[in-house]
């Protein structure tokens, strides 16, 4: 439950603290005192997105820090599965910065809005006004009815498995797409294809080809310096071979009186060895060069027509154009094998569907079973609210369309008075009537949920007298298992609660602040008073405030 809430430079509220006990406890206060600014700073903590122009001092931060006990409430494994420190007493802050920015802390460990959600949904809950005219909209109807058929695990497997089904569809339209796209550009893509494979492309062939070309182009003045290579080599008396023999046999006869001579006749034998070596090679280069003018011909039109597909395709190596002809060989491919690929793709989905419409007959049968009871409980909590002849009917059609939420389509009707039609609930409900309606619903689901607090926001709004009473006696029933707070202008509701606490302004040096602060039971009597019979207290209102706190 929530034990205590403290709020700081938010919106009229500068500095204030409050803390709460089980029960039922009441919160009254003129309008404009400060009583929904006090349910939105709680908003914040529970993790809705904070308004930077709600900041009391926009030089400075606003703090909201809201205790809650939560011993018996199972947490544990949810803290344990997001890394967070559990204690049976969680402190949940949240923090907005002058800069706009938010944080938000559980037992000072930062987290984001959505697991801050998370926890404090299985915390409290908060009915505003604006929850009561969802009373009659599908969705909402919907979740009254899955909570109490307990369809939750169930709900949550279907949801998951429609998504999934929503991206095979999503997947197979693109799929589709690409085919006709394909199919559109088949035969062109068929044709450079066909032109890429037609020439017999080979990795590394281009450098090969332009070396072996240049060597023919070149043919005649490569010769020539090969030759003259030789010549030079050979030449009588001064060639080098014939300088380089005279060197060898005079460092080799000086060689035994020195190691340093030694060595450099082992040195120059070993040049020896390389020129000859060098020397044959160039001989075997001159004499393989044959000049073959069909040859280089036929060199030259194989490296024109790899430039040409180069610049075709704005590449510059054959690998590049290898590349090009496989990406065009899977557009082929793909176009050849799409239907097969359609073909498993419609499988899937229908076994995807077939699964989604199991689940959601298992749905429907706990919806059909809930709905009875849940009409059962309304009917007779409507009794005591003084709704004696209204009935409610709630009419639940099987659907073959696989929707976000099953396969149902539901409509709660009313009928007001015996003999009369039901219609839908918004057109047939008061504004009380809206209002006793969704504290009935409140008043059920809290016996399936293990929800530790709820606050009411003027749930009884639009009604008075004994409707009061006895809507304060099921907040009063309800608080027993629960933390139940309301606000109300009632004076027969606030008389029902364990405690009561105002809100109220106060002037300060900063300006106009709300203020909150637990009642005496003296204070207490004179806020009754003047809930009955306005600022001037007499003796008959007090009397009737102290009958109904008795």
């Amino acid at each position: 439950m929530l034990l205590s809430l403290s709020i700081k430079n938010y919106a009229l509220i500068q500095d204030l603290q409050v803390e709460f006990r089980d029960g039922l406890s009441i919160i009254t206060g003129e309008t404009g005192a400060g009583k929904s600014i006090l349910l939105g700073g709680l908003a914040l903590v529970l993790g809705r997105r904070a308004d930077t122009s709600l900041v009391y001092d926009k030089e400075q931060k606003c703090v909201i820090e809201a205790e809650f006990g939560v011993g018996s409430y199972g947490l544990q494994e949810l803290f344990a599965e997001n890394d967070l420190d559990y204690s049976e007493e969680i402190l949940i802050r949240r923090e907005i910065l002058p800069n706009g920015k938010s944080r938000a802390f559980v037992n000072d460990t930062p987290v984001n809005l959505e697991l801050l959600s998370g926890i404090t949904g299985r915390l409290i809950d908060i009915h505003s006004q604006h929850e009561t005219l969802q009373l009659s909209e599908a969705d909402y109807q919907f979740r009254i009815i899955d909570s109490i058929a307990e369809n939750g695990q169930l709900l949550q497997k279907y949801r998951d498995k429609f998504q999934n089904l929503r991206k095979l569809v999503k997947d197979l339209d693109q799929m589709r797409e690409d085919q006709a796209a394909a199919m559109r550009e088949y035969d062109y893509n068929q044709y450079i294809c066909q032109e890429l494979e037609s020439a017999g492309l080979l990795a590394g062939e281009q450098e090969e080809l332009e070396e072996a070309s240049e060597k023919l182009f070149h043919l005649e003045e490569i010769k020539e310096r090969l030759s003259e290579i030789t010549e030079l080599s050979d030449a009588e008396p001064y060639g080098i071979l014939s300088l380089f023999s005279r060197m060898r046999q005079g460092l080799s006869r000086i060689s035994g009186y020195s190691d340093a001579y030694r060595e450099l006749s082992e040195r120059i034998e070993s040049l020896w060895i390389e020129l000859k070596d060098i020397l044959s090679d160039v001989e075997s280069e001159n004499e393989e060069l044959i000049h073959d003018p069909e040859t280089l011909s036929q060199m030259q039109d194989r490296l024109q027509l790899i430039y040409d597909l180069q610049k075709k395709h704005l590449v510059s190596t054959v690998e590049e154009l290898l590349e090009v002809a496989a990406r065009y060989r899977e557009k082929l491919n793909v176009a050849d094998s799409a239907d097969v690929e359609l073909g498993i793709q419609e499988k899937e989905i229908a076994e995807a569907e077939e699964t989604l419409r199991r689940i959601g007959r298992e749905i429907r049968v706990k919806r059909e079973e809930a709905i009875p009871v849940f009409i059962s409980q309304v009917e007779s909590l409507l009794q005591r609210l003084e709704m004696k002849n209204t009935r409610l009917r709630i009419t639940l059609s099987g659907q073959d369309e696989l929707l976000s939420n099953g396969m149902d389509r539901m409509e709660f009707l009313l009928s007001s008075d015996k003999g009369k039609t039901f219609e839908k609930l918004k057109n047939v409900a008061s504004g009380g009537e809206m209002s006793r309606m969704m504290l009935t619903v409140k008043c059920i689901l809290s016996r399936y949920s293990e929800l530790p607090a709820i606050i009411f926001d003027e749930i009884d709004a639009g009604v008075s007298g004994e409707v009061s009473n006895r809507i304060a006696e099921v907040m009063r029933e309800m608080s027993r298992n629960m933390q139940v707070i309301t606000i109300t202008h009632l004076p027969q509701v606030a008389a029902k609660g364990k405690r009561h606490y105002k809100v109220y302004k106060e002037e300060t040096p900063a300006g106009i602040a709300s203020r909150i602060r637990l009642l005496s039971d003296d204070e207490r009597l004179v806020e009754l008073a003047e809930m009955l019979g306005g600022a001037r207290i007499t003796d008959s209102a007090l009397a009737h405030a102290r009958q109904l706190l008795q």
